[in-house]
């Protein structure tokens, strides 16, 4: 006769062997940050190995991956990723959903090799408009980049900039 106990201890490692196995829980935090005095988040966000200026914001869902430098005075609205290798000067607005990259994707795919990716430059007092999407590249000083724009090649000049790619509208004043 089986006893309930081993029926049960049966059926539980029945279960146990035939389950998969979760994968491992991760969770979004602030890890390895350098902050300056008066810098305010919104969780949840994902902050690790990076540097924010003082008297930033930080806005809930964003992620500024290690290595990126983010100036001071700046405002990163929600929903916006920023990769390794960016620069974000001082005084910048970067709207919701922005979206930076540092890799070109020269192999046909992602490339894996940091030594392959390219640095993004922002310069002081840029405003880049939600959803936009910027490509490794150098923006001017002052520079406003309309919502929902991709830019592709380095703003030398500063201006009104918009569309896909990015184009110069007209100039500042």
């Amino acid at each position: 006769m089986i006893s309930f106990t081993d029926s049960l201890k049966e059926l539980t490692d029945l279960l146990l062997t035939s389950m998969p196995i979760p994968p491992p829980f991760l969770t979004v935090g602030i890890v390895d940050v350098q902050m300056g005095p008066g810098v305010q988040w919104i969780a949840p966000c994902n902050l690790y190995g990076c540097s924010i200026g003082e008297d930033c914001f930080i806005g809930p869902f964003v992620e500024i991956q290690r290595g990126a430098v983010i100036g001071k005075r700046c405002r990163i609205q929600s929903h916006s990723f920023i990769c390794e290798k960016v620069t974000i000067l001082d005084d910048c607005f970067i709207g919701h959903g922005v979206m930076f990259t540092n890799d070109l994707f020269q192999a046909g795919g992602p490339s894996g090799n940091p030594a392959n990716w390219k640095p993004t430059l922002v310069g002081n007092r840029v405003s880049i408009g939600s959803n936009s999407t910027l490509l490794p590249v150098t923006i001017a000083d002052g520079t406003v980049i309309g919502a929902g724009s991709v830019v592709t090649k380095d703003i030398t000049e500063p201006g009104f900039y918009a569309g896909n790619p990015a184009r110069k509208l007209r100039s500042l004043g």
